[in-house]
């Protein structure tokens, strides 16, 4: 599977083209452009699955800096910063990393 399963080529690259600069990543945006924010719960848990690259039931943080590669294969990798912010927003209890809990 891979996101275009899921969502718009063009939304993906829209999204993309938002966060190229160093440090311009913010996930809200991202996911509300690349069309993510409109899914249903089961097609989030899709996607998901297609994030978390080594099929542990959830992301850590060495996978998300990864994230908008995910995407496209020549995408940028989050900076430290970036990965740090959005994986505080996702880890809904503090165990750092981010399951599918409250999707």
């Amino acid at each position: 599977m891979s996101m275009t399963d899921f969502l718009s080529p063009s939304d993906i690259a829209a999204a993309l083209r938002d966060c190229q600069a160093p440090d311009s990543f913010s996930h809200k945006k991202f996911f509300q452009i690349s069309g993510m924010s409109k899914k249903s719960s089961s097609q989030l848990k899709e996607i998901f699955r297609v994030l978390d690259n080594d099929q542990s039931g959830f992301i850590e943080e060495d996978e998300l800096k990864y994230f908008l590669q995910r995407f496209e294969s020549g995408a940028r990798v989050l900076t430290a910063s970036e990965t740090k912010t959005f994986l505080a927003a996702a880890d809904h209890d503090g165990d750092g990393k981010i399951g599918t809990e409250g999707i």
